[in-house]
């Protein structure tokens, strides 16, 4: 899953520094940054639990969406303080495919 992401990733960033210059780049490249540490740091949490316990399965589940929360709510405040020539539609751009990539991965297994 992370590998289609960071291939999607890769791709936006691609076509967007085409039209829109390194900052549009950069920018695709970090929202979709945003959004693989974010499916990352939920397969941390709930996928590490081997839990046959459904409340302990689903506490697990629950966690890893809170870190990934987290994660994602973390990137977007550290990119939008520290990156100034941040182009905004590019960031969002990228995390959304990446997001995009991810439901679709999921549906995918799901078959």
């Amino acid at each position: 899953m992370l590998s289609r992401q960071a291939m999607t990733t890769l791709c936006v960033a691609a076509a967007v520094g085409v039209i829109g210059g390194l900052n549009a780049a950069v920018s695709a490249l970090l929202g979709g940054g945003i959004g693989m540490l974010g499916a990352a740091a939920y397969a941390w949490r709930a996928i590490r639990s081997d839990e046959k316990d459904a409340k302990k399965a689903y506490r697990a589940q629950m966690l890893g969406e809170t870190y990934k929360l987290a994660v994602i709510l973390g990137g977007f405040a550290l990119v939008f303080v520290g990156y100034k020539d941040l182009a905004a539609l590019p960031l969002f751009l990228g995390f959304a495919l990446t997001v995009v990539v991810y439901w679709m991965a999921l549906l995918k297994t799901r078959n």
